[in-house]
Formats: C-alpha cells, structure tokens, sequence
C-alpha cells in the first residue's frame, strides 16, 4: 500500500508487522474492483427512477458531477465579452457576421452570427456546435465527397451540398432565428489552443507539469479540474451570454443543437444550463461509445453514469436526438426507450423525439437537419408546413467567413504561454470564488462539501451498507480477536478487517486506520502495538482493516506503487478517472463503509472516533469529512502531504480534484465542528483555522508535536482515548 507520503521507509515503519490473515494465504478479496476497469467502450445503461422524487435527487447529484468536472463549480466569474462583430455580409433573407469574443479574459471565442432580416418582435435563437470535422466552420466537401452524399441522399442540393455547416445556419436564419456557429478548440479560426493538443494529445509534457504554471492534461491541472473539456463547456456557455445580449431574441425560445464531439457539447450544456429551452445532440446520445476524443472526457465526469443520463436531466423540455450506423445504432432499442419512460414521469412523453438513421453514416445530413428545423417549429411555434426542408442557397468561401484579417489580426496560435496563463487566470478565478464561499458556513458546506462529494465519489451514500462475515477468533484473555470480512452489495466491496473488542467494552470504537492495513494494529512481534493495547486495556474497541490495495487485496505483498489504468495508450487520465474512482476516493468510500458498519451495528457505539497514521491520515481526514457526523474526535497524521503537489497521474494517491477544494486542508476543515488533532503538520492551516473560527470553535482543534511514527500513534491514541 503506497503511503500517503508516497514512501512508507520515510516514516519508520515496521514493515515486519503482521496480524491475523483472513483470506489464506495467495487468496485475494473477491471485489470487483480488482477486475478491468471501466472506459468509453463500455455500456453506460440508463434505469429511470420509479418516482419524480427519486428522480429530481438523483438529477441534483448528476448535474453538480458534470459542473465539477468541468471546473464550473463554484462557477466562474462572467468576465465581460468584449465582443467584435464585423465584416456583415448581406443576403436577401438572412444576414452573416464575423464575430469574436472573449470566454476568459484573453482567450477567445470565434464563429459567425446569422440574423434573418425581417424581424417582428423576439425571434428564437440557436446555438450551433460543430464536431470533429476538419475545419469544420470554414470547409468545403470535395467533388467526390459531395457526389456520394448526393447519390445517397445525405444532402439535397450540389450548392448547399459542399457545407452542411452553413446549410443548418442559413435554413434557420430562413425561418426566423438568430444563429451562433462557432469553433472548437483548434477548429477553423480557434487556434490559441491547437488541434493537437485539444483533440490529439497522447503524451505527457514534462515540461508542463509544474507546481505552478502548469499545462492542460497535467497532474496539476486534473487535480484542479482544468480541462480541454470544461474549457469547451465555458465557451458554450458564454457563446449563450452572448445570444442573449442580442435584444431581438427571445430568452425562452433558445435551442441547442451538434453533431458528434458538437452532440456532447449539446448534451452538457444542456443538462446544466436552464437557459436552454430546446435541445438536439445528433449522432451521440448512446449507452455505447461515450466520446472517444480529449475534448470529450473529462475526470470525474461519467462514475456511474453516462450519456443517456445526461440527456434525461433534460426532461420535461423538447428533446430530440438522430441515430446513425456507429454507436447509435442501437438507441431505439438501448437507452430511448428509458428516455421515453423518464419523459413519461413528467407527463410529457411526447417531447422526447428519435429521428432514426441508422443507414446514413455518422454526419448531420439534409434528413437529420431536417427533423431538427421540424422539431425547432413545432416547440418554437414558427407556423411552418412541416416537414421542414431546406432551400438551395449560395455559400460563402473561406474567406468570406474566417473572422481575422488585416484589422483583426488573429492571436498568437498553439501559445503555451497563453495557456498557462489561461489556466492560471482559471485558478485565481476559482480561489477567489472559494476564499469568499469559506467565510459563509452555509456555503461552505454547499460549494467545498459538494464539490467533495463528487471528487470522493459520493461519500457514505456510496459506502452502503456492509455485512459481517466472521473467519475466526482468538481468546487474548481480556478481549477477543475477531477477523473476517466486511462485505458491501454487489460484489464491490470486501474488506479484510479485525476487530479487538474488549470484555468490558466502554462503548467506545476506535476505526484506526495504516497506510499497513489492518497490520498497521500490530509490531513484529504480532502483538498490538502498544498504543493500540492502551487504547483496548482502556475498554474501547478498536478495528484494523484492509481498504482497496492494501494488505490482503496484494497479491505479492508489495506496496502498489503504479495506479491500474485503461487500455487506452494515450495518457489523458480523463480516460482512466473520467469512468472510475481513484485508489485514494476507493479508500476513503472503505473507511466509510467500515464507519458505517460500526454505527449501525447491533451493538451501537456511544462514540466512534478515527484515527489516521502511517500514512492514511490522509484517508482518514476524507471519511471523517464525508462522515455526516458520525465521528467523535479525528486523530490525522497528514505528513506535509498536499494533492497539488503530486507531479505523476499513476501515483497511487493522485486523484482528480484533490487540489480544487481546498487540498488537504480543506478536508480538514469539512470536518467542523468535530474534535481534531493535527499530526504533521508545522501549524494549523489557515483554511482550517478560519472556518472553525468562522462557527466560533476553534478550541476542539489542536495541534500535535513533531515526532516519529511511533510518537505519532501515541498521540493519536492518546487523543481518542479523552473523555
């Protein structure tokens, strides 16, 4: 088991010390989580709650996942647009803009602007997200491209033909909306960022993991949710600040629609943004392939849930969707039907439309187009012959459309500056938005415990309940040796634990957790530890356990010291921890699952309290702030150690956010108004002084002495053992 620290000879450990084994020896748990881990190529099904109530609980928590892996919780500040719109090009109906604006200051957004020339009143407005097609906003189909498209009946017209892009946007325009079509990062005019790295990275820059003026894709920008994903997410949302600036559109008629990596975007912001009144993601609502890009994936964002999910946070509004033959070509079957039930709750089965296709290939065709211009009338009430279909229309060249020229030179392209001081500027940004939430216990609890909540992947809820299997016992005269098995639901959980209960129990118990496991309660010799024996002579029960990767889960013994990870060669960890937990969130849902166990087992304990040493202070910080008040006093030996310092995504502690929400010290503080002592640490940290201070108790924390590690375990077992 990787220490907390990251070497365990640093602390003094015992490695020698052994207690009871559960399993026999070669014998390993049988959790699923030593199994192959979950990535995009796996089924994400979606199972609709019975009641609207269950329902509206679990939309909450999928919302506020998909706001924290994007790092849009807290949200930003709505820095001002500083919007250019110029170069009008005038058609008889519709007119086109070249517009740029700025998404964080210094970073900025490109695409055109489509307004229909006879305007009554408020007009409807669309948001228009492009995929993975080269240059998409400004490109041409080629003769031979279009020729098949014709003769397959994917598009309609030889002219319109060479550029659906413009096809959507011109058809809307002619129906009376306004349309925002902008670029991806490093598509078209966007190219601060490149193409590369926002869509191709595949490895790790050194030279961009840094302690400060870190890269996207590093350790530090996961462990601060700072991600090519979010960033896209912030531009959709800022591309909707700047429709509803226009003062001819209708905040209640705003429909969002994209094809593929455009889908996605779709369905997120979507899902999280109440401005969006109609919603269309094309070729990518799936219970298969989830989106294969960097763009795509973000850290956190798809634990135990997927793409249908977050199309359903959609529901009651007007939803509709295309299949094609790719990995939606099961959706009538997989994933809409559940949909439909979901809208059904609502009442409202009939807004949830699937345009099938699966005999076109994976592209936003004249037919598919078509299905969404009928379902934007039908909701939007335009009063149009349905079916919608597009008229021919003479398409703009390159140039007419790209956004920068002499006047409006184009910023510096694939700028690592620009990107560490965009991702800087992101993080200051936050820290501010964090700082002023700490001062308010309400927020404090909404914005650092939520967010917490989803960086542990959801605390004791996701714990469960645990049975007790027993393996044996040994009589040790005034207590009793008791090992076994704590077993969750489902197969997922199965920890190896030991508890040493004495004949004249307190009523006390005492969760001690080692970066050793359940060992961690015994010297070579395989007796207690002294502490530990203090601790049982003194009435109170104490219990050892083996969280994920820890003692009995280890096939060879050996501390691991590499994190597992997907197949997937490229080395965004968006691909690993987009679909499952860490080691470091497994463990703090074990110490949660064994906390749970104590508090309801059948003989309740007056008082439950936890330790943390040998390098699971850590861990045990985390359980006791996601505990919900299940423990009396903490003893937390957190060693210096800090998430934002970690330079390797496979270390056996990273995980993604760990630094976002206040690092360690923010997990402290989550654990107010509880009785603390801090271990290995120089001072208090201020974060944690000030939101103790903040409820007006700062008294119930104290601070230990500098010590080795078997100092350290006496003061802790000191600690639990006041009154």
């Amino acid at each position: 088991m990787a220490a907390i620290v990251g070497a365990l000879a640093g602390l003094s450990l015992d490695l020698e010390a052994a207690g009871p084994r559960v399993l026999p020896v070669g014998a390993r748990p049988t959790d699923s989580r030593l199994g192959a881990l979950k990535d995009l190529d796996g089924e994400f099904p979606f199972h609709p709650p019975e009641t609207l109530e269950a329902w509206n609980r679990r939309a909450e928590v999928v919302q506020r996942r998909i706001r924290v892996s994007q790092g849009i919780w807290p949200e930003p500040t709505r820095t001002p647009l500083n919007a250019v719109v110029h170069g009008r090009v005038d058609r008889e109906e519709y007119t086109i803009e070249k517009v740029y604006f700025e998404s964080r200051p210094g970073h900025f957004v490109t695409g055109n602007l489509y307004r229909p020339k006879k305007v009554t009143g408020k007009v409807p407005a669309v948001l228009f997200a492009h995929g993975h097609w080269t240059d998409a906003r400004l490109s041409e189909a080629s003769d031979k491209e279009l020729l098949r498209e014709l003769a397959e009946g994917e598009e309609r017209f030889e002219e319109g033909g060479r550029s659906r892009f413009q096809s959507m946007c011109v058809q809307l325009a002619r129906m009376g909306c306004v349309v925002w079509q902008w670029d991806m990062l490093g598509n078209s005019d966007s190219q601060q960022i490149s193409m590369a790295l926002a869509h191709g990275f595949a490895k790790q820059r050194p030279e961009m993991n840094t302690p400060e003026g870190w890269g996207f894709f590093s350790p530090q920008a996961e462990a601060h949710l700072q991600s090519i994903m979010g960033l896209q997410t912030w531009n959709a949302s800022r591309s909707l600040d700047l429709l509803l600036s226009l003062p001819e559109v209708d905040p209640e008629r705003v429909a969002m629609t994209g094809a593929s990596g455009g889908g996605t975007q779709t369905m997120l912001l979507a899902a999280i943004d109440p401005r969006v009144k109609l919603s269309f993601p094309a070729v990518m609502v799936s219970t298969a392939m989830q989106g294969g890009c960097t763009c795509e994936n973000a850290s956190l964002l798809r634990i135990g849930t997927g793409n249908v999910e977050f199309a359903a946070l959609f529901a009651p509004k007007p939803q509709g969707m295309t299949s094609a033959n790719d990995w939606t070509r099961e959706m009538s079957t997989k994933g809409f039907p559940e949909l439909q039930q979901l809208y059904a709750l609502h009442g409202a089965k009939d807004r949830v439309m699937l345009k099938r296709g699966e005999h076109f290939p994976h592209n936003y065709n004249a037919v598919s187009r078509s299905a969404f211009y009928t379902w934007v009338n039908r909701h939007f009430r335009l009063g149009l012959p349905e079916p919608v279909i597009e008229r021919d229309y003479r398409r703009l060249r390159r140039e007419e459309l790209t956004v920068w020229d002499a006047q409006h030179p184009a910023p510096p392209a694939a700028d690592v500056t620009h990107e560490r001081s965009l991702l800087r500027e992101w993080h200051l940004d936050t820290q501010r938005s964090l700082d002023a939430a700490a001062a308010v216990p309400a927020e404090f609890t909404k914005v650092f415990g939520g967010g917490w909540d989803i960086v542990l992947n959801g605390g004791i809820e996701e714990a469960g309940a645990c049975k007790w299997s027993l393996s044996g016992k040994e009589d040790r005269g005034t207590w009793l040796e008791m090992f076994g098995l704590l077993r969750g639901t489902g197969g997922r959980r199965e920890l190896p634990a030991v508890f040493c209960h004495p004949r004249k129990w307190n009523g006390r118990t005492t969760v001690w957790l080692s970066g050793e496991g359940k060992d961690g309660l015994y010297g070579a010799d395989g007796k207690l530890r002294p502490e530990v024996q203090k601790l049982v002579d003194g009435g109170t029960s104490v219990v050892g356990v083996d969280l994920c990767y820890q003692g009995e889960f280890l096939a060879d013994g050996r501390p691991l010291d590499v994190t597992p990870k997907v197949r997937n060669p490229r080395e965004s960890g968006s691909y690993t921890f987009g679909y499952n937990p860490s080691v470091f969130a497994e463990r703090v849902v074990d110490a949660l699952a064994v906390l749970r166990f104590v508090r309801d087992h059948e003989q309740r304990s007056s008082r439950v309290d936890l330790v943390g040493v040998d390098g699971a202070g850590v861990i045990a910080a985390a359980a006791r702030a996601q505990s919900r008040g299940m423990v009396g006093r903490a003893a937390l030996d957190l060693a210096g150690f800090r998430f934002g310092k970690l330079t390797d995504l496979r270390h056996p502690d990273f995980t993604p956010g760990g630094a976002r929400y206040g690092d360690v010290p923010g997990l402290v503080a989550l654990g107010v108004p509880g009785r603390t002592l801090l271990l290995g640490e120089e001072a208090i940290p201020p974060l944690v002084r000030s939101v103790y201070a903040v409820r007006s108790e700062p008294d119930l924390l104290r601070l230990g002495t500098p010590g080795d590690a078997q100092s350290v375990r006496r003061q802790a077992a000191n600690y639990v053992a006041e009154p």
